[in-house]
């Protein structure tokens, strides 16, 4: 947690109020517990792990469950094949408490649980669509969840007085919760992040065999593509053991897309071939579109590649003369040059202010590597 966030947060008043008991003591418990501690709030820690959990309380995330604890909240924050039995455990040891958890998967756990008989009246499910590569206590972060969307699943059953105190959990967080079903949830993060996580991991592992003189290429492009390649396996092949049937279906479309390119490819020559491969470009372009942008928005950025000299103060320098320009950076990808004491930045500001920007880097002596077409 940064001097900076720390210093926000004590600037203001947290919804949540109480003790929230946090079980699961890794990353999203952990990054919860840290969040709420820096607004005040009183974090009681459970983990299956002795030693996680003694981690987890070592960093800060929070103080070990005691006994007398009486919670108004509880977060659930483990693995999501054990999800819904800390679910009913946690429901019928705090009855008075409402019980939310963060499993990345929501119809399964809570099918399960209404299939067990299970009072479901404080229970909400949610998830917050943040997360990183790296998972336990040690790499837990109180600003993960800053701006990112945190789904909510109520039902017609859920007290007003449950869904805010759920509701304003992420929003001390620094979340923007969404209400959706625990289906369409589901739906949705097959899309946009359950099948994104298998093609990149899948485009990773052709590197395996790959020859070195074939990966020294590598650039940007592809290091954005596969960096989520790097999570761990344990947890995804429960999350897409609980996720399947959204999952399929996405990656059965994508096997026809992909078979029908592959097929224009292999007689290029043929009428339409060259059609094909063009109009999957461009419905990639489309659907990148869709995409939200820097504050939520659906918004188009320029960009321009400035040549970085590898050495202390460059980049403090490039964001000065930018200021002095009045050009603001909405989006920064950095990308070192293999073999060459320079780096690439690339970019991204409003369409309007690219030529200031161009012209005015030049002139203070920067060299603009590539430019937009």
């Amino acid at each position: 947690m940064t001097d900076s966030t720390v210093a926000d947060a004590r600037t203001r008043v947290a919804r949540t109020s109480g003790t929230v008991r946090v079980v699961g003591a890794g990353l999203l418990g952990s990054s919860i517990g840290h969040a709420l501690r820096a607004l005040g709030v009183d974090v009681a820690l459970a983990d299956a792990s002795p030693s996680q959990l003694r981690l987890a309380i070592d960093y800060g995330a929070g103080r070990a469950e005691e006994p007398g604890d009486a919670p108004a909240l509880v977060v659930v924050a483990t693995p999501p094949d054990v999800v819904a039995d800390v679910i009913e455990r946690e429901l019928r040891a705090y009855p008075d408490a409402v019980v939310t958890d963060v499993a990345s998967v929501k119809l399964a756990p809570f099918e399960e649980l209404r299939a067990r008989g299970v009072d479901l009246t404080h229970y909400i499910g949610s998830h917050p669509l943040a997360g990183r590569e790296r998972g336990g206590a040690i790499a837990a972060r109180a600003d993960i969840f800053i701006g990112r969307p945190w789904v909510v699943c109520r039902d017609e059953l859920t007290p007003a007085s449950d869904l805010a105190l759920v509701e304003g959990l992420a929003l001390d967080l620094g979340a923007m919760p969404i209400e959706m079903t625990p289906a369409e949830h589901d739906r949705s993060v097959a899309l946009v992040s359950h099948v994104p996580q298998l093609v990149a991991s899948l485009l990773a592992g052709r590197f395996v065999d790959a020859p070195e003189d074939a990966l020294s290429l590598a650039g940007q492009g592809v290091r954005d593509t596969t960096r989520i390649a790097a999570s761990a396996p344990e947890l995804w092949v429960q999350i897409l053991d609980a996720n399947a049937v959204p999952v399929v279906d996405v990656l059965d479309r994508l096997a026809i897309d992909l078979r029908d390119v592959a097929d224009a490819l292999r007689a290029p020559e043929e009428p339409g071939s060259r059609r094909t491969v063009a109009d999957a470009i461009r419905r990639g372009n489309d659907g990148v579109a869709r995409l939200p942008g820097k504050h939520g928005q659906r918004r188009q950025f320029e960009s321009l590649v400035v040549m970085v000299d590898d050495t202390a103060g460059q980049l403090g320098r490039l964001f000065g003369d930018l200021g002095a320009l009045e050009v603001n950076v909405e989006d920064l990808r950095l990308e070192h040059s293999p073999g060459a004491q320079f780096g690439l930045a690339e970019i991204s500001v409003v369409p309007s202010a690219l030529r200031r920007a161009e012209q005015g880097l030049e002139e203070r002596g920067w060299k603009i590597a590539s430019l937009p077409s």
